[in-house]
C-alpha cells in the first residue's frame, strides 16, 4: 500500500486525534470546539484543570489571564508548573505547559489581575466565545456576569476551597439536548403527500406471506391509522411469527402522538429573544426562522428529522421509504437555509454568516431545542429565593450543601473586610472562626433566614481550608467544569440547572436552585 501524501495525512489527523470524542459529540461539536476561543481567569490548580481537559480535546485557542507569580507552595498543587517556574508568571509558565499537550491548540497569556482587568476593561471579554471564572470573590462575579451577558459570551464560575467547591453557569441555549428517551419523528398521524402515496402502492392483503411479514411498520400504522385499533392490527396478521406486526403493535402509541410542536418549542418560538437584532446569536436567528417555517411550509409542524429506526421489513421497502423522509427532511432544511438567509439579511447580517452544516443540524434537532435560564449573579444576591434557602437549610439532605454556599459568600465578605480569608495565615484561628460566624450570621440574616444557624464544625472547617486549592478538589471541580463547557461549546446536552455544590466532606455533590 502506497504511503498516504502529506494533504491526506494532514486532513485525516484531526479525525484520528480525536476518534473517540467524535463518537460522543460528532464532527459539528468537535469543530465548534476547535473554533471556540476560551478566556481563563485565574491560572491555580482549578482553572488549569478545567483548561487541560479543553485543550487535551481540541479547543481552538486559549488565553490565561492571571497577574501572580509561581511560589514554592504552587508546587504542591498544580501540574502545570514546576521548579524552573518559580518567581516566574503564573500565566506564562501554565500557557506553555498546557500548549505542549497539544500544539494545535493557539496559546496566548496576560500577566494581569482578573479583578482589575474586570473594572477597567469590560470590552476586553467579547472577543471570546467563552469565559472560565475561577476563584474569584463575590463583587467580581457580578460585575463580571454582567459583562458577558451583555456581550453574548457565555461563563462559567467555578471556584474550590479546602474540601468544598461550587460552579455556576450563565444563560444558555442547547439544539441538541439529547434526551435519553425521544419520539422517532415518522409523522403516522400526519403524513405529507409523498408518504402517503408511498403507502398506498403497498397491499397489506397481499398473497405472499414472505412480502407480507416485510411490510415496514410505518405503512402498516398509516394504512391502518384511520380505522385505528390494535384488534385490527392483530386481524391483518396472517401468522403469528410476523415480527413487523408485532412491531406495528409495539409501535402503535406513536400514532396517537400529538401533532404539531411540543408546548416547549412552543414557549422558545414566542420567547422574546426570537424578535431579532444585529446583536442575536445565531440560535435566535434560526428560532426565528423556525417560527416562520412552522407558520407557513411546515402547517404547523417543525422541519422533519429525516431518520427511520430499523425496522423488519424488506430491503427494496426499506430503501425507499428511508428515502422519501430524507427527501422531505432535504426539502425543509432548503425552506429553513432560505428563511434563515432572509432574516440575516433583514437585520444587517452577512447572509452566510450561519453555515448549512449548523442549520441542517438545527432542522434535525429542533424538537430537542431547550433554553437554559440562570437568574444574573447580582439578582441572586441582592433578592435572596428565600423559600429555597431556607428549604434547603431545614433539610438534612441539603444543608450541608447550602451550609457551604453561605460561607462561600461569607468568605468573600471576611476577605472584603479584614484583607484576607478566615484562616489563610498562621496564628488568629480562634479570633476567624469567630469572625467568620458573625460574618455568617449577618449573610443570614440579608438572606431573610433569621434564626437559622450554621454548625460550629462547619464554620471550623472552613477556616481550616485557609482559601487552599487542594489538587484533588481542584482536579474534581476543574473536570466538571470542562464537561460543562464543552456542553456550552457544542450546544449538546444540558448544562447543569442551578449552582451545583461540591461537599468534599461527606462526599456530596447537589443542585440549588437559587
Amino acid at each position: 500500500m502506497p504511503p498516504m501524501k502529506k494533504e491526506e495525512a494532514t486532513m485525516s489527523e484531526p479525525k484520528t486525534k480525536y476518534d473517540r470524542q467524535l463518537r460522543i459529540w460528532g464532527e459539528l461539536g468537535q469543530a465548534a470546539l476547535e473554533e471556540a476561543s476560551i478566556c481563563l481567569l485565574h491560572c491555580g490548580p482549578t482553572g488549569s484543570e478545567a483548561l487541560k481537559n479543553l485543550v487535551l480535546g481540541g479547543v481552538g485557542s486559549f488565553t490565561v489571564v492571571d497577574g501572580s507569580k509561581v511560589e514554592l507552595g504552587d508546587l504542591g498543587n498544580n501540574f502545570m508548573v514546576d521548579e524552573r517556574s518559580v518567581g516566574q508568571s503564573k500565566a506564562k509558565s501554565v500557557c506553555a505547559f498546557l500548549q505542549e499537550l497539544n500544539d494545535s491548540v493557539k496559546a496566548t497569556f496576560i500577566e494581569e489581575n482578573p479583578d482589575t482587568l474586570i473594572t477597567t476593561n469590560a470590552s476586553f471579554f467579547s472577543q471570546f466565545t467563552l469565559v472560565i471564572a475561577t476563584q474569584l470573590v463575590e463583587d467580581s462575579m457580578v460585575k463580571l456576569d454582567r459583562i458577558c451577558r451583555e456581550a453574548n459570551v457565555m461563563l462559567v464560575f467555578a471556584r474550590s476551597y479546602g474540601l468544598s467547591g461550587f460552579l455556576r453557569v450563565s444563560e444558555h441555549t442547547v439544539i441538541d439536548s439529547k434526551p435519553d428517551h425521544f419520539l422517532d419523528d415518522l409523522r403516522l398521524n400526519n403524513p405529507w403527500p409523498e408518504l402517503k402515496s408511498f403507502v398506498e402502492t403497498i397491499d397489506l392483503n397481499v398473497s405472499d406471506p414472505v412480502a407480507h411479514k416485510h411490510i415496514p411498520y410505518v405503512v402498516i400504522l398509516v394504512k391502518m391509522a384511520d380505522e385505528w385499533a390494535q384488534d385490527l392490527v392483530k386481524s391483518k396478521m396472517i401468522s403469528m411469527d410476523e415480527d413487523n406486526y408485532k412491531e406495528a403493535i409495539e409501535a402503535a402509541f406513536k400514532v396517537f402522538a400529538p401533532r404539531g410542536i411540543s408546548s416547549e418549542i412552543q414557549q422558545i418560538c414566542n420567547d422574546t429573544c426570537a424578535e431579532l437584532s444585529s446583536n442575536s446569536s445565531d440560535f435566535w436567528v434560526m428560532v426565528a426562522a423556525l417560527k416562520e417555517f412552522i407558520s407557513n411550509e411546515g402547517d404547523g409542524e417543525a422541519p422533519l428529522e429525516g431518520s427511520i429506526p430499523d425496522m423488519t421489513s424488506s430491503t427494496e421497502h426499506y430503501i425507499n421509504l428511508q428515502k422519501i423522509y430524507q427527501a422531505k427532511a432535504e426539502a425543509d432544511f432548503l425552506v429553513m437555509e432560505k428563511r434563515v438567509k432572509n432574516i440575516l439579511k433583514k437585520i444587517g447580517r452577512d447572509p452566510s454568516s450561519i453555515s448549512k452544516p449548523a442549520i441542517k443540524s438545527f432542522c434535525k434537532n429542533v424538537r430537542k431545542l431547550k433554553v437554559c435560564r440562570y437568574r444574573m449573579v447580582e439578582d441572586e444576591f441582592s433578592n435572596p429565593s428565600v423559600t429555597e434557602i431556607q428549604k434547603c437549610l431545614a433539610d438534612e439532605d441539603y444543608s450541608g450543601a447550602m451550609g457551604f454556599y453561605v460561607l462561600l459568600r461569607a468568605v468573600d465578605r471576611f476577605a472584603a473586610n479584614y484583607n484576607k480569608f478566615p484562616g489563610q495565615f498562621d496564628g488568629g484561628m480562634d479570633e476567624d472562626i469567630s469572625r467568620l460566624k458573625t460574618t455568617a450570621l449577618s449573610l443570614l440574616t440579608d438572606l431573610v433566614c433569621n434564626g437559622s444557624v450554621l454548625p460550629d464544625d462547619l464554620i471550623n472547617e472552613m477556616c481550616r481550608f485557609g482559601a487552599s486549592e487542594l489538587h484533588v478538589v481542584a482536579a474534581f471541580i476543574g473536570g466538571i467544569t470542562s464537561q460543562e463547557v464543552i456542553k456550552l461549546v457544542t450546544k449538546q446536552f444540558v448544562p447543569m440547572l442551578g449552582t451545583y455544590i461540591f461537599n468534599g466532606i461527606d462526599h456530596k455533590s447537589q443542585l440549588l436552585t437559587l
